[in-house]
């Protein structure tokens, strides 16, 4: 489905994921394993948005979901770096931030 909404919606994810690619490599130099895990959940934020677009019905609805389970594990991620002193938590308001906005949008295409 080519739709106004599909576009806005991925160039918006890739946005957030560029966005938190700094904060993903700052992870890397202390947890290879939380950045990796982190780098995962944020590139399966895009993956499953794009497969609920080109998918129908039910289906659909399941890879939103599945997109939105990924925003919370990224955004976990990014807490637990911010924990730990991996990150700043002053670095990671406007990503956090972005992820939480995300998350709604997301929240409501899985709606139907």
């Amino acid at each position: 489905m080519h739709t106004p909404l599909r576009h806005q919606m991925h160039q918006e994810i890739l946005r957030v994921l560029t966005h938190a690619r700094p904060l993903v490599e700052a992870i890397a130099h202390h947890d290879r394993e939380l950045a990796s895990q982190a780098r995962r959940a944020l590139s399966s934020v895009l993956l499953n948005a794009a497969e609920g677009f080109g998918s129908r019905g039910g289906n659909a609805r399941l890879r939103f979901h599945s997109a939105r389970g990924s925003l919370y594990e990224a955004r976990a991620a990014l807490e637990c770096a911010i924990v730990w002193g991996y990150v700043e938590a002053a670095r990671t308001e406007a990503v956090l931030a972005e992820l939480h906005a995300l998350g709604g949008r997301l929240y409501g295409l899985g709606r139907g």
